[in-house]
């Protein structure tokens, strides 16, 4: 690419933020967005730099779009705030967070009041409304209720090594931390996993699901090992 084709792309970029300004967008740096020409972005809405929206991709009003953020062929309901993330061929609702540094790969459906919070990736899966995973997690290929609580650490296990298998994890449900979702799994509504366990089996509605060896305690162990640090 030579100069002059550089900046004839420059400037149309531009005349595209232009245009969304002044249909009452909101640019933190109107000269370091990166937006194609079928998006649509609604009132109220703020774009922060180094943010790129590619393909057909539909803002709603009032949301938070934050720096260094990209959305592909997705659409975002009114008043959701996405932080550093990427977002691909997903819908994610209204009065929602993402991020920071969230993924949402193909096919991921977040529902309204949801978080998805830092580190968390979502491929081909639903969340329900209200529903909350805040970090470190994978869903992948799983149907999740609404107001379901999935801790940190939390995996679900959806490859065998040669086919994807789908769990759900129905409305009210509570996920601990450091959880493996062994798929295909149906947990189902209101119930509880303890933290640190491999669910292998359905659960029912309201049981607690715990799958963990019991603690061990030998006193002075480390001691006898001489493994205490020498006294300086």
């Amino acid at each position: 690419m030579n100069m002059e084709e550089y900046l004839t792309l420059e400037n149309k970029r531009l005349e595209i933020n232009k245009k969304h300004l002044e249909n009452g967008v909101n640019f933190i740096d109107i000269r370091a967005a990166y937006i194609g020409e079928e998006v649509i972005i609604g009132k109220g809405t703020i774009i922060g730099p180094c943010v790129t929206l590619e393909g057909r991709v539909i803002i709603g009003d009032d949301c938070v779009i934050g720096q260094n953020t990209k959305i592909k062929d997705s659409t975002i309901g009114d008043r959701t705030e996405i932080q550093s993330s990427v977002i691909t061929e997903s819908r994610v609702g209204c009065d929602t967070t993402v991020g920071p540094f969230a993924y949402l790969r193909p096919k991921s459906d977040v529902g309204n009041h949801c978080k998805v919070g830092d580190f968390v990736e979502i491929k081909n899966s639903s969340m329900g409304d209200g529903a909350k995973a805040s970090h470190l997690t994978y869903i992948g290929d799983a149907d999740v209720g609404r107001d379901v609580n999935i801790g940190c650490g939390v995996v679900f296990v959806n490859y065998d090594g040669t086919h994807k298998h789908r769990s759900t994890v129905g409305d009210g449900s509570f996920i601990g931390c450091n959880t493996n979702i062994v798929s295909p799994i149906i947990i189902e509504e209101e119930a509880y996993i303890a933290a640190g366990t491999t669910v292998t089996k359905n659960v029912p509605k309201g049981a607690l699901c715990v799958a963990r060896v019991r603690d061990k305690i030998i006193e002075g162990w480390v001691e006898r090992r001489g493994l205490l640090k020498k006294k300086i």
